[in-house]
């Protein structure tokens, strides 16, 4: 019999509606206290200026923008590592045994922290229930990550955008 694969990720091209699956299933999950976040673009005038962080407990940060001067660039946006790191230390990863933990997402901005790299596997590697929205890109560690035994990866489409909450929840709620 196959073990149940506890680390779900759900990798897409960007827009496809990843983040809006991230927050449907928070809420769908909200009586087992998930910790983690989620990414919002931050827009001006209908053009993406940056991206902000968002704890499952409402604090906000601003992780990256293109007026953020930094040695850290991911295509025009600066990366703000040092305040991406200290948001991840105000959030109790460590302390949530039997919590889901959300984290969107694993991508080249936030692999750029070595800190947040090493909580990846921490976490992964923990009894806590991972739901995770991964780059749609392959390199380095975002395809050592999805290459894990213990990985359930669904890729989101237009096609099954709409039926992977129902498949996910399915997955978390089998292994209370």
């Amino acid at each position: 019999m196959e073990t149940a694969k506890k680390n779900i990720l759900i990798s897409g091209l960007p827009g496809i509606g990843k983040t809006t699956l991230i927050k449907k299933l928070c809420l769908e999950i909200q009586d087992r206290h998930p910790i983690g976040f989620y990414t919002e673009e931050i827009r001006l005038e209908g053009q993406r200026k940056g991206f902000q962080l968002i704890s499952l407990n409402g604090d906000r940060s601003i992780f990256a923008h293109v007026l953020i001067e930094s040695t850290f660039r991911v295509g025009k946006y600066g990366v703000d590592i040092k305040t991406f790191d200290e948001f991840l230390d105000s959030i109790d990863f460590q302390n949530n045994q039997g919590s889901p933990i959300v984290i969107d997402e694993i991508g080249k901005m936030e692999c750029l922290s070595s800190k947040f790299v090493k909580m990846i596997w921490e976490i992964m590697d923990s009894d806590n229930k991972v739901i995770a929205t991964i780059s749609h890109t392959d390199g380095g560690i975002k395809g050592k990550i999805k290459e894990r035994e213990d990985v359930e990866l669904f890729k989101m489409n237009l096609d099954n955008r709409e039926s992977l909450l129902a498949e996910i929840l399915e997955i978390v709620n089998a292994s209370n």
